[in-house]
């Protein structure tokens, strides 16, 4: 299968690790075929630590161990973008930065990270409007900002992909298209995550219209999905640390199969795209979330990671969507032999 057919599978690492180790999180994944992951929160021996805040001997052991366990980081998942627009009282926990504090110290160091890395995309957000407020009335605003953002990471040979997620002011896929469209900047792209949709009550046919909104700016892919919200208030608030319903992608009420049958046609031109930027191809990072999730991260476990994939891969398989997960042959080209 040519590589432009195929996807890249990934998954945000620390779900995998009940202690969030190093050691514990690479074990599994390379135990489960995979050979990229996307760091965020990780413990080289100094407790845990968002990747924003690794010191440089702390990036040198994970790359070591990188070596070892034949993986490679997809994306810097940063916290870039989960912020206060204004520095208002709202009823939030939401922390408030000056943005030029901001572009010059965090977005800066999410840069220095990717680099350090070997990775050319960073996760981030829409920021936050103030709670209760409509997500349009400050679009202007968002749009000015992740524009600077997407600017800094192409300075420097990035890719910024901006997540859909609930409470922020990109909180629908048609917001996030938005907001796209507003940008129009090249090291911008968007990440489509369909439970994050879900979870604010819409069904799995306005998902699927939310997913058509965001194709034209689609960097790359969040896999996890949910149970059938029920009786959620659309354009409201989303209590986070009260969803309890994350379930794998081939039980879920998102419609993945009908979403990842549609990727697969894109993907030949999608994956030239990506590749222009110098980035490999099209990921579908797992951040399954099945013993729980939150505002910043969530968990599924060693075997809640392998249930995952192994659904990711049943939906894959049933939309005729190719990938690749490591096999003998990768073994041996790992110990410097050959099969014959």
């Amino acid at each position: 299968m040519a590589p432009a057919s195929r996807v890249l599978l990934s998954a945000l690492a620390d779900e995998s690790a009940f202690h969030l180790s190093a050691v514990e999180q690479f074990t599994a994944l390379a135990a489960i075929g995979l050979e990229y992951y996307s760091l965020r929160f990780i413990d080289v021996g100094k407790g845990i630590k968002n990747v924003m805040k690794l010191t440089l001997p702390e990036i040198q052991k994970i790359r070591h161990l990188e070596d070892k366990y034949g993986l490679n980081v997809a994306s810097i998942a940063s916290p870039i973008g989960k912020i206060k627009l204004l520095e208002k009282a709202d009823g939030t926990k939401n922390k408030f930065v000056p943005f030029k504090k901001y572009l010059s110290q965090d977005v800066s160091r999410a840069c220095e990270l990717a680099h350090a890395f070997e990775t050319k995309l960073i996760r981030g957000f829409s920021f936050y409007p103030p709670r209760g407020a409509k997500p349009e009335d400050h679009m202007e605003e968002a749009a000015d900002r992740i524009g600077q953002i997407a600017e800094a990471c192409h300075r420097s040979d990035l890719t910024f992909g901006l997540e859909v997620e609930a409470n922020l002011v990109g909180q629908t896929g048609e917001l996030l298209a938005e907001i796209y469209r507003r940008v129009n900047h090249p090291g911008l792209v968007l990440v489509f995550d369909a439970a994050n949709i879900i979870v604010q009550g819409f069904s799995a046919a306005e998902v699927y219209r939310q997913w058509e909104a965001m194709k034209p700016g689609l960097g790359w892919v969040h896999i996890k999905d949910y149970r059938k919200v029920s009786g959620a208030a659309r354009g409201k608030h989303v209590d986070e640390m009260s969803l309890a319903h994350f379930v794998p992608a081939d039980v879920g009420a998102a419609g993945h199969l009908r979403i990842l049958s549609d990727l697969r046609t894109m993907l030949p031109a999608l994956t030239k795209k990506l590749q222009r930027r110098g980035i490999p191809g099209v990921f579908l990072d797992l951040e399954p979330h099945v013993r729980g999730g939150g505002q910043f991260g969530g968990t599924s476990g060693p075997d809640g990671m392998g249930i995952a994939l192994r659904g990711l891969c049943k939906v894959l398989d049933k939309a005729s969507v190719a990938y690749h997960l490591r096999d003998f042959d990768d073994l041996l080209a790992a110990r410097g032999l050959t099969d014959s």
